[in-house]
């Protein structure tokens, strides 16, 4: 088969295009998938480079959001038929792994799954709609709804915005009944989160957001008349020279929503915004299966939008990732082997 494989950590450049590549053989409890379409995140650039602690089998076949037809089924499988289209959940929660980091995933024409690891794609829902959920808009599901538990009249401040994560945040929140200020570089992709139902945008290569947050809605202050100024939400999955800025905008009580660290896992802090202005951090790590079902009904009754900015062929992928990398994408990039 076909496949873009990784035989060592480093560059785009340990990438390479292969069209002979051993195809999988489902065993007891497996399904082999025609992949149709293969959306990437940014873990795709950490398992690339390599990440301390978790140990990437060579080679390795990258791609977490897997979604396609049922080419093979294995032994005592039930439920499903050749020609079933289905999403895959990365998570193997039964066995362990990862589709796409420790197992092979979705850059090739054909990947194997548990089949308790499938979905079935509601009618109305394309491949690359669906390749674009699970990682990214399920993440972004349980750090906002189950988690962050953003509701209506809440001021939510949005970093990364014009990400993965970030377009569905910027959804979510509006289906909640927040007030959204998205922060972008650029003017393109502010129009376009405008577009989403963002109500303020910010663009921070033009602007301290700091600066502007408080221009929107002042500068927070501990009690007394204006406590109420600031944010109540901040997300902020990207980490770096971010992080003690966005304590910074909220108000009494106030929430830093994070799921990730893409710009830096080690910034600077200062505590002191925690404790004098009594707030709340809440971590995210990952999603659940029914983040993923709910995600999909969302998308087939068309209350949220599965942002695909571009799709690519198979031997372009390595073009693709490095985008992400670059941080010039919005929405995601879907591959279709």
């Amino acid at each position: 088969m076909k496949a873009m494989v990784l035989y060592e950590h480093g560059g785009n450049d340990m990438l390479r295009y292969e069209t002979d590549f051993p195809d999988p053989v489902p065993g007891a409890g497996d399904v082999v998938l025609r992949v149709r379409a293969c959306s990437f995140n940014y873990h795709d650039v950490f398992t690339r480079r390599g990440m301390p602690g978790i140990r990437i089998p060579m080679p390795a076949i990258m791609g977490l959001d897997v979604a396609g037809e049922i080419a093979a089924i294995g032994a005592g499988v039930q439920g499903w038929s050749v020609g079933d289209r289905v999403l895959v959940d990365p998570i193997n929660r039964v066995e362990g792994g990862l589709i796409g980091e420790t197992v092979h995933g979705g850059l090739a024409e054909l990947c194997r799954a548990r089949a308790h690891q499938l979905i079935r794609l509601p009618e109305g829902v394309g491949f690359e709609q669906a390749a674009a959920l699970p990682c990214a808009y399920g993440t972004a599901r349980r750090m906002m709804i189950t988690n962050g538990g953003v509701r209506a009249g809440e001021k939510v401040l949005i970093l990364g915005a014009s990400g993965g994560v970030g377009v569905c945040c910027v959804q979510l929140a509006k289906l909640a009944g927040a007030t959204v200020i998205a922060c972008a570089g650029s003017a393109e992709k502010a129009a376009r989160l405008r577009a989403l139902g963002a109500d303020h945008t910010i663009n921070y290569l033009e602007q301290d957001f700091v600066k502007a947050a408080y221009g929107l809605y002042g500068k927070p202050v501990r009690r007394g008349e204006g406590s109420d100024r600031g944010v109540d939400v901040v997300v902020n999955y990207t980490g770096g020279e971010t992080w003690t800025k966005s304590l910074r905008v909220l108000r009494v009580g106030g929430r830093l929503l994070t799921c990730g660290a893409t710009a830096g896992y080690d910034p600077p802090e200062d505590i002191r915004f925690i404790w004098t202005f009594e707030l709340k951090i809440l971590g995210s790590n990952g999603w659940a299966h029914e983040d993923v079902v709910a995600l999909l009904e969302l998308v087939r009754s068309g209350k949220l939008q599965a942002v695909v900015d571009q799709t690519y062929p198979l031997e372009r992928a390595a073009e693709a990732l490095q985008r992400i990398e670059d941080r010039k994408v919005f929405g995601k990039l879907v591959i279709t082997p």
